[in-house]
């Protein structure tokens, strides 16, 4: 096994792991995640990060994917107690395998900056939803602030093969805009106590209209 194929199964999990699971960044989680209802999609589900906050009772059904086989593993675990109708697949948002008009709500956290293909996962994320539907968003990306973006622009390249892909520059909000979504941003800003190059944030709800 070369070492870059070793690093990406052993190493990343458990950075990405650590990482998205600091104090900031759960109680960033906590004002999004239990806004899902109905019957629920998440992009990005393994390790079951989020699933102490949704709201049980608000919640239908479940599903999810993630190209991790391993992290999906544990967020089985996770869901396993919900009560919930619940089918959990490996694989990546450029190719969601669900059907059209499935979901009531998609959950997205911390998962554009390091898909290959962000407008493609955008489209397949609107095909998926159910008219008047939502994606339930909180994503790091490109900084507002002319400095810091230049800092995000120097580092991006070597950052980008340290953590499973994960870019700094990607736009937010005016992505899921650009995509045909009706944007309510519910907060933005920087993580306190982060490097402000790595953790500028936007969070809020993406609603599928004109179908």
């Amino acid at each position: 096994m070369r070492f870059g194929d070793w690093y990406d199964a052993n190493v990343v999990p458990k950075v990405i792991g650590c990482a998205c699971g600091m104090g900031q960044v759960m109680k960033r989680r906590a004002k999004v995640v239990p806004l899902a209802k109905g019957d629920v999609f998440e992009l990005g589900c393994g390790c079951g990060i989020n699933q102490e906050f949704y709201d049980v009772a608000a919640v239908t059904s479940y599903a999810g994917i993630d190209p991790h086989d391993g992290m999906l593993a544990t967020a089985r675990e996770a869901v396993a107690k919900k009560g919930w109708a619940v089918e959990m697949r490996q694989g990546v948002g450029e190719a969601i395998p669900f059907g059209d008009n499935s979901f009531d709500t998609a959950v997205c956290t911390f998962t554009l900056c390091s898909v290959q293909e962000p407008a493609r996962v955008l489209s397949e994320m609107r095909r998926i939803l159910r008219p008047g539907g939502q994606v339930l968003f909180l994503e790091h990306g490109r900084a507002p602030d002319a400095n810091v973006a230049k800092w995000q622009d120097r580092i991006e390249p070597v950052w980008k093969h340290l953590a499973g892909g994960c870019h700094l520059t990607r736009p937010i909000s005016v992505a899921f805009a650009n995509a045909g979504f009706e944007v309510d941003q519910l907060g933005k800003g920087y993580m306190p106590k982060t490097p402000r190059w790595a953790m500028w944030n936007e969070w809020g709800a993406a609603r599928k209209v004109g179908e």
